[in-house]
């Protein structure tokens, strides 16, 4: 992983669940709140919060090529000049997506900041995305963040009981919006009131 986006995590971990093997890989779950029950399969406990909806999910991009922020003078129209997913990124991008696919569970929608990494993790898991600029990196410009955060906190109340969103952005928004930090390919489920329900991360 990369020195940009990892800042240790700081929720209280009661347990870490267990989660039943996919042949893609395993997902583990680290509770943001004790009131799980510490036997509760990791999959299990992610698949009924998804279900009873009113929540998001807030994925940060998967792993990418070795650096920080991208290269001087990219271009957001075009993936070459900016920092990419590796191979393994692509791949757990993939076993992302096979995790909700084996639990047949379908996002009402799939956004994506415009940056290349993120758009590609979202295809690569979900098989769609649309660009939300609320969700567009601020790495370089921080004076945006107090205004996307707001636009993220108010869209987090829209969505309806039974259904859940996937948002595909970067380390500085979602530590912006949740105060954690957050790791490449990392999951954060957040409901409308911006309570922290969950977080998971391939191993």
């Amino acid at each position: 992983m990369t020195s940009e986006a990892l800042c240790a995590e700081t929720l209280p971990i009661t347990r870490r669940a267990a989660v039943a093997g996919l042949a893609a890989g395993l997902l583990s779950l680290v509770p943001a709140q004790s009131a799980w029950a510490a036997n509760a399969p990791g999959n299990a406990v992610v698949a009924a919060l998804l279900r009873k909806g009113g929540c998001v999910v807030l994925m940060r991009h998967a792993e990418t090529e070795p650096g920080v922020g991208d290269p001087p003078e990219f271009k957001l129209d075009d993936c070459r000049t900016q920092r990419n997913l590796s191979l393994a990124g692509q791949q757990d991008a993939r076993r992302i997506g096979a995790w909700f696919a084996q639990d047949k569970l379908k996002p009402r929608a799939v956004l994506s900041s415009a940056w290349c990494r993120c758009k590609d993790t979202a295809d690569l898991a979900f098989g769609e995305h649309t660009v939300w600029p609320a969700l567009n990196s601020v790495f370089n410009d921080r004076v945006q963040l107090p205004h996307q955060s707001e636009i993220l906190r108010k869209a987090l109340l829209a969505v309806p009981a039974k259904q859940f969103e996937v948002w595909v952005t970067h380390q500085v928004n979602i530590t912006a919006l949740t105060s954690q930090g957050i790791g490449m390919g990392e999951i954060f489920i957040m409901d409308g009131q911006g309570t922290l329900l969950a977080r998971t991360r391939l191993m």
